[in-house]
């Protein structure tokens, strides 16, 4: 049986919350809101006609790191679930909590958030306006997209594999657990170690399938990145072994040696972010677009690999040594995170859809885009989690 570090038996132990870690799930719920809230209003997008170079900037920083860094972040409590539940059960409320919320998504929430574009892009007299009309031609004909909800459909099929290995070999998950509670007072080994893992589960899909192609069985709503699926797939299961001895005393202990050395983690972070923008300036000047040559591939595979990694050191390094600092926003959003999540495109896309035609600048309505979307979607959710069967999902 896999003990803690005070020796007590996790399978016992009562889950209690890590504050700083909750801090880290809802800052990039919230940097998923500010994602989209701007996509809309970059430089070389296709969106919105008023556009802003700096929003390039803010959705490269973002795409780059925050979706690997959920997988990371939800791998560390799946040990402990899985030694109170067992399998089963595991299984069970994983699909209540993601299962449910994604087909409530695919049926009903996206396709609400998705009809503002299908009247952009349709004139009046053209086609049909009925909403009906258009969620039948979606689910039956297609596009069939699910927006931010395909994290969880990932996510779900993630749990699936930890709890098949959990069966399967019940040995793997207390070893893994074993080997990087060992690295709890080498964090520079334990960084560099995280690398070149980082290297080698993105770099060789990211040179085969490029990083814009995107997986999508049978035309279902079940997309991935192609290039991605072992990078997220690697960082859920490296946070399974961070958390699989206990968060307050290992790798990511409060007081450990990683969260003194958050401004280490964070320069290389931001080193690494120098790096894939000086790659982003040489593509759009000095090579040609459609063929960029390998070493451009393999440079920008690898600072992107190399960023990836060190933002998943510097971010929770950064709110583990600033804990008992004041974090009143991302403790006001922590019980309403998951819902505001699931809920938030509708707002997006139909204040970008209702600002699209003014002539404010870029800042103006992506401000304004951010700011509802934040608000409505966190109403919304706190009015629905007063519906108890509601509140044990979201």
């Amino acid at each position: 049986m896999l003990k803690r570090a005070d020796g007590s038996d996790q399978a016992t132990t009562v889950p209690q919350r890590v504050a700083p870690l909750d801090r880290a799930r809802t800052l990039i719920t919230l940097l998923v809101l500010l994602h989209h809230s701007v996509v809309n209003y970059t430089h070389f997008g296709s969106g919105d006609k008023m556009r802003w170079l700096g929003f390039d900037l803010v959705v490269l920083f973002n795409d780059s790191f925050f979706m690997a860094f959920m997988f990371f972040i939800s791998g560390l409590f799946v040990r402990d679930s899985l030694a109170r539940k067992g399998s089963a059960q595991f299984l069970r409320d994983r699909a209540w909590r993601l299962g449910v919320p994604f087909l409530l998504s695919i049926f009903v929430l996206m396709p609400v958030a998705y009809y503002p574009t299908f009247l952009r892009y349709h004139l009046p007299g053209t086609t049909d306006f009925n909403f009906l009309h258009f969620w039948w031609h979606t689910i039956t004909i297609g596009p069939w997209p699910s927006g931010p909800a395909w994290f969880l459909w990932v996510l779900l099929a993630l749990d699936a594999m930890a709890a098949a290995v959990w069966l399967a070999m019940p040995r793997a998950i207390a070893t893994l657990g074993q080997l990087v509670f060992a690295m709890r007072n080498r964090p520079v080994a334990a960084f560099v170690a995280f690398l070149v893992f980082s290297i080698a589960v993105y770099l060789p899909l990211r040179l085969m399938f490029g990083d814009g192609s995107w997986l999508e069985p049978w035309g279902y709503p079940l997309p991935i990145q192609t290039s991605r699926i072992l990078l997220y797939t690697g960082y859920f299961f490296a946070g399974i072994g961070v958390g699989a001895v206990g968060l307050r005393a290992g790798l990511l202990a409060e007081d450990g040696e990683l969260a003194k050395r958050w401004s280490l983690w964070l320069g290389w972070a931001l080193l690494f972010y120098a790096a894939i923008l000086f790659l982003v300036y040489v593509k759009h000047h000095w090579i040609d677009l459609d063929r960029p040559p390998p070493v451009f591939q393999i440079s920008y595979g690898l600072a992107f690999a190399l960023f990836s990694a060190a933002m998943v050191f510097a971010v929770p390094a950064i709110l583990l040594r600033f804990a008992k600092s004041g974090w009143g926003l991302l403790d006001a959003l922590r019980p309403s995170a998951y819902g505001i999540f699931l809920l938030h495109y509708i707002f997006t896309i139909w204040l970008q859809y209702v600002v699209y035609d003014h002539s404010w600048p870029a800042l103006v309505k992506s401000a304004i885009v951010f700011t509802g979307t934040l608000s409505l979607s966190w109403a919304l959710t706190v009015a629905l989690r007063k519906i108890p069967v509601v509140a044990r999902m979201i």
